[in-house]
């Protein structure tokens, strides 16, 4: 399995490169290391090309002993469509990227080359909180659920994972009770944990026997503050599924997930619809 990372010699490559570094150790994975400059206008060789290679380099000597580190350097036309022609070169089961730069520490804002990315992307795609230095193995794989049916390519990614690598497993379902102003809120919050624990059941299914496995449906007036009041793990990978209107195959950034993109603390992975490859 390879993980193309975006890499630029900032705060925000550094982000991607930590969170590429502990799905790797995690899931015994590669990391494509890229970085993608400008068609230079007269058919010469890219101004930068060098640096960017040295930076490169000195960012593969940081990654520790015993993951494989490839880097790249690719020319194109936008550094989303430079990150989508490597992953599919190298037949990448993920591609990785850091928040923009202008987030809170530890919080999400979705720059142009990760918003580009995201509707573009045939593979998961993994974004990176500002500020994020976990650099271990993860501890625990959570998936949003959500209240109602849907989103199977993302639970089967996360049971598979969580089981390939003996991790904890926990569903997380999200109600926000202002939806709409007609909705009880007693039965919204109960329809939630009867279909939590519908996919609780089924999860623990294909799970080895004994793994751990749990779920907890939090609610609030928005998401964001469901988000707020959900105890998150260091060590936590959160898995979510594209929105129903993705193509087949594609990811398309829904709502509910955007709202989470702004709350979490922790690492988020969009898995494209109908997605049918191995775990991360």
């Amino acid at each position: 399995m390879r993980y193309v990372v975006g890499y630029t010699e900032n705060d925000r490559g550094q982000d991607a490169l930590e969170l590429a570094t502990s799905l790797a150790l995690t899931q015994s994975a590669g990391i494509d290391l890229v970085t993608v400059l400008d068609w230079p206008q007269d058919g010469s060789m890219a101004p930068g090309s060098r640096r960017a290679q040295e930076a490169l380099d000195r960012a593969k000597e940081g990654v520790p002993d015993g993951v494989e580190v490839a880097t790249h350097v690719r020319l194109a036309d936008s550094f989303a469509q430079g990150l989508l022609e490597v992953a599919d070169d190298v037949d990448a089961g993920l591609i990785v990227i850091g928040a923009s730069s202008n987030g809170l520490l530890r919080r999400f804002t979705v720059g142009s080359v990760a918003n580009a990315v995201l509707h573009s992307s045939k593979v998961p795609v993994a974004l990176a909180p500002r500020g994020y230095r976990h650099r271990a193995t993860f501890t625990r794989m959570t998936c949003a659920v959500g209240a109602r049916a849907g989103a199977e390519g993302a639970l089967d990614v996360a049971v598979e994972s969580a089981g390939r690598r003996g991790l904890p497993l926990r569903l997380v379902s999200l109600v926000a009770l202002d939806v709409t102003e007609s909705a009880d809120s007693g039965e919204a919050i109960n329809k939630a944990h009867q279909h939590a624990h519908s996919v609780l059941a089924g999860a623990v299914e294909q799970l080895p026997k004994g793994h751990e496995a749990s779920i907890i449906v939090a609610h609030g007036r928005t998401i964001e503050q469901a988000i707020d009041d959900i105890e998150w793990d260091p060590g936590e990978l959160v898995i979510v599924g594209s929105s129903r209107l993705a193509q087949h195959r594609q990811i398309f950034l829904g709502a509910t997930a955007n709202k989470m993109l702004r709350a979490l603390p922790v690492p988020m992975v969009v898995v494209p619809r109908d997605w049918v490859r191995p775990p991360l």
